[in-house]
């Protein structure tokens, strides 16, 4: 609810951007959203409406974007590191 005791949804929309195919996705209350369209139908496109607070809409227009890195270690493979080699085989070519 806001200040003068109405109830406050929101809305992600997606809207063009030059140099961008996929455009970009953005957050305003439903009201700014119904405006919107009213004054350029068609130009934007909802993802979702209806959401509750503006703070789980801002996550969903992020997306994974501001996410915390993974930090677990991943393993990677080397070729011709010593694990890769078969019995016998030397890591240096002619040995």
């Amino acid at each position: 609810m806001n200040s003068a005791g109405r109830t406050l949804s929101w809305v992600v929309y997606r809207m063009p951007v030059l140099g961008k195919p996929d455009g970009m996705r953005a957050v305003c209350e439903q009201r700014e959203w119904a405006e919107l369209e009213r004054n350029r139908p068609g130009v934007y496109t909802l993802i979702r409406g209806g959401i509750a607070s503006e703070g789980e809409a801002e996550r969903l227009a992020r997306g994974t974007s501001g996410d915390r890195p993974d930090r677990r270690a991943k393993s990677l493979a080397v070729p011709g590191a010593a694990g890769g080699l078969a019995p016998g085989q030397s890591p240096v070519p002619g040995l």
